[in-house]
């Protein structure tokens, strides 16, 4: 079976979501996974991501070209293999970058739902965004967290700014002076960018609020500060990944800002009695696993009429 974007994409937001948590409640234990095979290339890397659960297996063949942009093409590009862990037969193959466009939003959202209901519920008309990137995560991030929570204005952030994009109210440049303002505003702030040094400033963001963080998966780059990390409550999807590549985390660690002993796993939030501090930011911080792919894409090809 060939499932293409559009199929991938109608599995939709709520859908993948409920994927995440169910496997995480079920007992799938992060720390299980393959860690990811990361090879340099000429123009970029690639990556390898296998997992195997629930009796599936699957592996995710990606590449990320830096160069693309400048010649029009796409900066990712991925293909995903399912298997039948009990004979290793190949049963699908999906589009693997609509499954990382997918299952990334649904992670950090999975991650935080309970905090994002929280705010909704005590606010009057819903709550206010701020989204540091207008690709396809800043949008996914936008349609996930509306498909959950209502949303009442989205403010999108980029280097040079330009025409808003159809998922957000308005669209400032990086040096805006209104960008302050609108951070020290926001019940969720999501950076989804290809920077290597912070795009947010951890002073502005409030107690309450929630930040995801999706942008980087490598030890030296982050998109959020010390400062903030420091402050926060830091929700991973494994505290040995994060710590090995994760450069927000890494970094603020480094730094002094960060025990690395008060990150809080994924899985733990989901547990009876789990709780996060309500006075405190909540960052979000992911850096993509392969069981992610591997659960949404089995939730996929259930949906498509697959069987093992």
């Amino acid at each position: 079976m060939v499932l293409d974007a559009e199929d991938v994409f109608s599995l939709g937001p709520v859908a993948a979501v409920a994927a995440i948590r169910d496997a995480l409640a079920g007992g799938l234990d992060p720390d299980g996974d393959v860690p990811r095979s990361v090879i340099p290339l000429a123009c970029g890397q690639g990556l390898l991501m296998p997992s195997e659960a629930g009796g599936w297996f699957g592996v995710k063949v990606a590449t990320v070209a830096p160069g693309n942009a400048a010649r029009g093409l796409r900066r990712i590009n991925a293909t995903y293999i399912l298997h039948d862990s009990g004979t290793l037969t190949p049963v699908a193959i999906l589009d693997g970058v609509a499954l990382t466009t997918l299952r990334t939003p649904a992670v950090a959202v999975a991650a935080c739902l309970d905090r994002l209901r929280a705010l909704a519920a005590s606010g009057a008309d819903g709550l206010r965004l701020v989204v540091f990137g207008t690709g396809p995560q800043g949008e996914g991030h936008v349609r996930t967290l509306r498909a959950h929570v209502p949303v009442a204005d989205v403010t999108a952030v980029t280097r040079s700014g330009g025409a808003a994009p159809a998922w957000a109210d308005r669209h400032l440049a990086a040096d805006d002076a209104a960008i302050a303002g609108r951070v020290r505003g926001a019940d969720v702030v999501v950076a989804a960018t290809s920077a290597r040094e912070p795009v947010v400033d951890g002073n502005l963001v409030r107690d309450s609020a929630v930040v995801l963080a999706v942008g980087s998966h490598e030890p030296s780059a982050r998109e959020l500060d010390g400062v903030l990390m420091g402050r926060a409550t830091v929700v991973v999807e494994s505290r040995d990944v994060a710590l090995r590549e994760a450069g927000d985390v890494v970094l603020a660690v480094r730094e002094g800002r960060l025990d690395p002993g008060s990150l809080v796993a994924m899985a733990d939030l989901l547990g009876p009695g789990a709780a996060v501090r309500p006075d405190r930011p909540m960052v979000v911080k992911t850096s993509g696993m392969a069981w992610e792919d591997l659960v949404v894409a089995v939730a996929v090809y259930r949906q498509r009429g697959g069987r093992m």
